[in-house]
């Protein structure tokens, strides 16, 4: 069974940073693009950052370049997302997606494989 665990959010100051991370079972990350959507509050889901597996290319939303940074530890089959200077448009439930089409995408409907989500909540 696929499954995608996120972890690491929480509660931070303004300013700050965390880490998240997403575990992936029943597949390995070399087979499938992978990355980040996130959910603010009353609005719609956007992609935050993804890892093309077809040419290893990362991208990000404008948003969060110079801020955020995606990685993978293939031993581990964990994806992580560094998020440092955080700012209060940041809030939102983040998700760990995953697509056996091996190239990123915008959109969510690509995505096979989706995560429980977890809350990253800028303090105020």
């Amino acid at each position: 069974q696929l499954q995608l665990v996120e972890s690491g959010g929480g509660l931070v100051q303004p300013g700050g940073s965390l880490r998240l991370s997403c575990v992936a079972s029943g597949f390995t990350l070399d087979d499938y693009a992978i990355g980040w959507f996130r959910q603010p509050p009353g609005k719609e889901r956007g992609v935050v950052s993804c890892i093309s597996s077809s040419d290893g290319s990362l991208d990000y939303a404008d948003s969060v370049k110079g801020r955020f940074t995606i990685s993978e530890d293939n031993a581990k089959n964990t994806v992580y997302l560094q998020m440092n200077s955080l700012k209060t448009e940041d809030t939102a439930v983040y998700y760990c997606v995953a697509t056996h089409r091996g190239y990123c995408s915008s959109d969510a409907v690509m995505y096979d494989y989706w995560g429980q989500g977890t809350q990253v909540t800028e303090a105020t």
